[in-house]
């Protein structure tokens, strides 16, 4: 498994690179594995011009479309995780927010509260962040409908 990994963070980065070369951008490129999942990383020392391709949508689609190129060369789904210029570290902070509103809901009386739909590290991620407030999630849904709902403890 860790062989195919490495194959896997290769080539995602290869396909990142000439992305970036298209583009005309500068960037450097970090491949870094963890619980059999991959992560690429494409920062720039000075901040460059990584601003347009940090963007929430425009990571998500990069992400898809490089698991697509690494699906491609391997014939297996790749579950690698995207991030441009900090925006990792971005939407990890937007879901604290979320989670924050969402116990807020649940400290002023509602029962539960639903989170918009979202990808399943995302999920994994809200999930943490819940443990840690000391309140309960579940995901509840099936595919791109799939949302995470919390409860108290």
């Amino acid at each position: 498994m860790a062989d195919s990994v490495m194959d896997e963070g290769d080539i995602a980065a290869d396909y990142i690179e000439e992305l970036l070369d298209i583009a005309d951008l500068d960037g450097d490129i970090e491949i870094e594995t963890k619980n059999d999942r991959v992560y690429i990383t494409v920062s720039h020392a000075d901040g460059g011009d990584l601003g347009a391709l940090a963007k929430p949508d425009v990571v998500k689609a990069l992400q898809e479309l490089t698991r697509l190129a690494v699906q491609g060369k391997t014939g297996e789904f790749s579950r690698l995780i995207l991030d441009i210029g900090g925006s990792r570290d971005a939407r990890q902070a937007e879901l604290g927010e979320l989670v924050d509103h969402a116990v807020a809901r649940i400290e002023a009386g509602a029962a539960q509260a639903a989170l918009p739909p979202m990808s399943s590290y995302e999920r994994k991620l809200v999930h943490d962040l819940v443990a840690d407030r000391g309140f309960v999630s579940n995901s509840h849904g099936e595919g791109s409908e799939r949302h995470t709902v919390i409860t108290r403890a």
